[in-house]
């Protein structure tokens, strides 16, 4: 993986991304390390991976927390910040990449509660700790991000309207956040090759990733994408913009 973000550019820092025991969450955490933060990596129910990343991570110098929490919970949440806050004693990125609801075997409101509701009280639950300058990165997708003027799969329309559901919330938050010097930047992607939801989506509907990669004429990769993520936290766009990853045209722009 090469130098994504300047040397040292997040030294003294302390990072947290949901989700980052593999896939983009686990590279983005990675990304941050390599530049000089202090990393926390969260999972839900895959503890050995976590940790395998923390111990590649401590060799780089840098302290590597691993706390399992799951963020429909909220006193599982609050449980994971207050571990942060004894630790490090705060926070100064925090990335919201975790999100799911194609899983099988779920309740009808999963897709709701994880990709809105919890994403709303993660923000809630760490505001104490966020010191200010600190940056608050949330990741979407193009197919969720634009799901309100260009359709998307069925398989993946539930999953689509939740997280914009859950993007519209938190910029009600932006206000807020800025009163208290506190930036807020959202990544949206295209899909993305090598994900959890695009093997899901191809399973469902099959050429669907082919399809796209023709209609896009690229398909990022998770390490790609993890780097546009990681530089949102560094060079961020206005609150009021969104940092765009890959083809637009198909979706009407923005």
């Amino acid at each position: 993986m090469s130098q994504t973000l300047p040397s040292g550019s997040l030294s003294g820092k302390t990072a947290l991304v949901t989700g980052s025991s593999r896939g983009i969450g686990a590279d983005t955490v990675r990304y941050f390390a390599e530049a000089g933060a202090n990393v926390v990596i969260n999972f839900r129910n895959k503890a050995p991976r976590a940790e395998k990343l923390a111990a590649q991570l401590r060799e780089l110098g840098v302290e590597a927390l691993v706390v399992g929490a799951d963020l429909t919970d909220p006193a599982s949440v609050q449980a994971m910040f207050d571990e942060v806050e004894r630790t490090f004693g705060g926070l100064d990125v925090l990335v919201l990449n975790a999100s799911g609801g194609m899983e099988s075997g779920m309740a009808e409101d999963y897709a709701l509660k994880l990709n809105r509701d919890a994403q709303v009280n993660v923000l809630e639950s760490a505001l104490p700790i966020l010191r200010e300058g600190s940056r608050v990165v949330f990741v979407t997708s193009h197919q969720a991000h634009f799901i309100r003027t260009t359709p998307t799969m069925p398989e993946y329309e539930p999953v689509a309207l939740s997280k914009r559901a859950g993007e519209d919330a938190l910029r009600e938050r932006i206000p807020a956040l800025e009163e208290r010097g506190i930036g807020f930047t959202v990544v949206s992607g295209d899909m993305i090759e090598g994900t959890i939801t695009a093997t899901l989506l191809e399973r469902a509907n099959p050429g669907a990733i082919a399809a796209r990669r023709e209609d896009a004429g690229k398909l990022y990769n998770v390490a790609e994408f993890a780097a546009e993520v990681a530089r949102a936290a560094l060079d961020p766009v206005p609150a009021d913009h969104t940092r765009l990853v890959g083809d637009t045209d198909s979706f009407g722009g923005e």
